[in-house]
């Protein structure tokens, strides 16, 4: 166990927190400015954020960008949102057909493997030097942006009957799971926004080993510190 504040930093990520607040608070507390993480989170999010603390672990910080993911998370049918998630405002309702499990199960093998998603407007994605979420706040137009991810599989299916579906996500990095529910959700003869988003684990790394984040405004630095460890993949 490290006894000084460099290395890794497991977080598991409040909801409402944005992941630079989190960045923002141990910088304070651990009282260093070098500072890197494993990729950003949603402010409707939960769950995992790794944080890389001091040269050693921020040099590999690229490779921790890379590790594949584990997600679960909540689609609600029926009402699309602007951001493709419960935080946005509604701009689209379309009604819900039918559905079994089977059906959805379905639909989600057509959304498995190499996937070329769009790249929400309301995101940290950059054009020009500019994120997107500043340009759509703007009412800027935005041509739309693609990339190519690769989903491995989705699990864990749940299904109220009506209009809410749960399942977990494994993924490559650069996926944005809001876009897959959107996607999964057209693919249902309908559409639909992300309601829950819980990140599991990146790579190796599980938020069952990671430190409260809420733990961050109160607890003392040498508490914290007992979390850190050696930056290895």
């Amino acid at each position: 166990m490290l006894t000084k504040p460099a290395g890794l930093l497991l977080i598991d990520k409040p909801q409402d927190f944005t992941s630079n607040d989190v960045v923002a608070l141990s910088r304070r507390i651990l009282r260093t400015k070098c500072i890197g993480h494993s990729g950003t989170l949603d402010p409707m999010a939960t769950g995992l954020l790794i944080l890389l603390l001091e040269r050693p672990a921020t040099r590999l910080q690229e490779k921790f960008l890379k590790l594949p993911k584990v997600y679960q998370a909540e689609l609600t049918l029926g009402t699309e949102t602007d951001t493709w998630d419960a935080q946005g405002a509604v701009v689209n309702t379309l009604p819900v057909p039918p559905l079994t499990l089977e059906q959805i199960r379905q639909a989600a093998q057509t959304l498995t493997g190499k996937v070329r998603q769009q790249i929400p407007p309301f995101s940290a994605k950059k054009i020009n030097g500019r994120k997107m979420y500043d340009l759509a706040r703007e009412g800027a137009p935005v041509q739309d942006r693609f990339n190519e991810i690769e989903i491995f599989s989705w699990t864990d299916w749940t299904f109220d009957g009506a209009n809410k579906i749960g399942f977990t996500l494994h993924c490559s990095c650069g996926t944005y799971v809001r876009a897959m529910a959107l996607m999964l959700a057209r693919q249902l003869g309908t559409t639909g926004h992300l309601t829950a988003l819980r990140r599991l684990s990146i790579g190796p790394f599980h938020v069952d080993q990671a430190l409260d984040g809420l733990k961050l405004k109160t607890a003392p630095r040498e508490e914290i510190v007992q979390f850190l460890q050696e930056p290895v993949l």
